[in-house]
């Protein structure tokens, strides 16, 4: 492909459909946090415990013994986790058990596989 092809030669084509697409749009703030959201998933330690835990709510020991982890490596994910909403947390006596927050980061995780599978 020469490097002309790629540009275009008017500055709006649709302008129309540029206005309709725009109206729709969120506020900014909305699409910041929507990208620093989706980071949290760049991470595979994190997925890896959000998988996990889409399978069965477990104390911090548990996840560090099933990754192979030390405590503090998994609490350290776990925070980054609870301050983003995508995990919450239940004491029992002085246990501390961590489950998805809710049904949205479960779909968000099987959406996610879903489509990696897709290609395989």
């Amino acid at each position: 492909m020469q490097k002309n092809e790629e540009l275009c030669e008017s500055e709006m084509i649709h302008e129309k459909i540029v206005q309709q697409v725009r109206a729709t749009f969120p506020k900014d703030e909305i699409i910041f946090d929507l990208a620093d959201f989706y980071k949290i998933f760049g991470d595979t330690t994190r997925v890896k415990i959000l998988y996990a835990l889409d399978k069965s709510e477990l104390c911090v020991c548990d996840i560090s013994a099933l990754l192979g982890m030390s405590v503090s490596a998994v609490s350290h994910q776990l925070r980054s986790l609870r301050e983003s909403d995508l995990v919450r947390t239940k004491r029992q006596g002085k246990i501390i058990y961590y489950s998805l927050a809710d049904d949205h980061v479960k779909s968000i995780l099987e959406c996610g596989i879903e489509h990696i599978k897709e290609k395989e």
